[in-house]
């Protein structure tokens, strides 16, 4: 049976890639994509979903628009990575999928109620959306299955020396998830930072010859261009489709159950995500972190799903 999923995101070219993994594999049952302020303004980040739904012919999913800021700070953006629009590269077309009037939490809520069983999130942006759900709703925190966050770092940050970006952009969102009770996957830098789009992996994408690759490999040529100028990587990481597999495919990831908490007022070190797993602080565990995974299982799982869409 395939796992009803919620998608929360600010696409961005890895949220594009994890979105199209999410519509494509037969395991998961998109339900609904919501968007939050994020790499780039809820406005980009909004039609930004919708394109690349279009693209992949993607259209009996609805799509919301949410937060366009964290709970309590201002937005900080990451244009530096993904361009003025968030979908650096390619010429992006008007979307055919329709923004949903509702707002971000209340098509959750939508989702939740009408479901017949409890429902995933995967969140791969900052995770003010689901925040904001489990703080007004919270008499649907038992509808939900569980939630995987792309996002933190067991190891060194990326847009600070400590702090990720999803992380550090609204950390008191993440800690309030975190504390909610709702089972809550961590995948972060020292996993995703294995997934690389190396020029094989391009060229595997790109041999699918459907209407998505070929929007993707745009994407990707876009993506690995500023990974090289700004980080020295070109082979740029592919982040949030690793936040997908750990559904998608059970053991594609490995997972540790540990303590995780947020920095909050680190003058150096916001939004950092302290993992304790020698058990330094005698805390009890609360999340599963990724530590581990299997770069070719990964990469066949991402293939199989384009080649499943327009």
């Amino acid at each position: 049976m395939s796992i009803p999923v919620i998608f929360d995101c600010d696409p961005g070219h890895d949220d594009a890639l994890a979105l199209w993994f999410a519509a494509g594999h037969p395991s998961l049952d998109l339900l609904a994509v919501t968007t939050v302020g994020g790499n780039v303004p809820l406005e980009h980040t909004s039609r930004n979903a919708r394109v690349v739904l279009s693209v992949a012919g993607v259209a009996d999913v609805p799509v919301a628009a949410g937060a366009e800021g964290p709970l309590s700070r201002p937005l900080e953006t990451a244009e530096w990575i993904h361009g003025a629009n968030g979908l650096g590269g390619p010429v992006l077309p008007e979307p055919t999928v329709p923004l949903d009037p509702r707002t971000a939490t209340e098509l959750m809520a939508d989702v939740l109620l009408a479901a017949g069983e409890p429902v995933a999130i995967i969140a791969t942006g900052p995770i003010t959306n689901v925040a904001v759900l489990l703080r007004d709703r919270p008499e649907l925190t038992d509808r939900i299955r569980e939630i995987v966050w792309m996002g933190g770092s067991t190891e060194r940050g990326n847009a600070t020396p400590y702090a990720e970006f999803n992380a550090m952009v609204d950390p008191e969102a993440l800690d309030l998830v975190v504390r909610s009770g709702v089972r809550f996957t961590m995948v972060g830098l020292n996993v995703t930072h294995r997934a690389l789009v190396t020029p094989e992996v391009r060229a595997r994408l790109g041999a699918i010859g459907n209407r998505t690759s070929a929007f993707g490999d745009e994407l990707l040529e876009f993506f690995c261009r500023t990974n090289a100028e700004v980080f020295g990587m070109p082979d740029g990481p592919l982040h949030d489709p690793v936040a997908v597999a750990v559904l998608a495919d059970p053991g594609c990831v490995e997972l540790v159950h540990t303590r995780l908490d947020v920095e909050l007022t680190g003058t150096l070190t916001l939004g950092a995500t302290s993992v304790d797993f020698d058990g330094m602080l005698a805390r009890e565990p609360n999340a599963w972190v990724a530590t581990g995974i299997d770069v070719d299982r990964f990469w066949a799982l991402v293939e199989a799903s384009v080649a499943h869409l327009a």
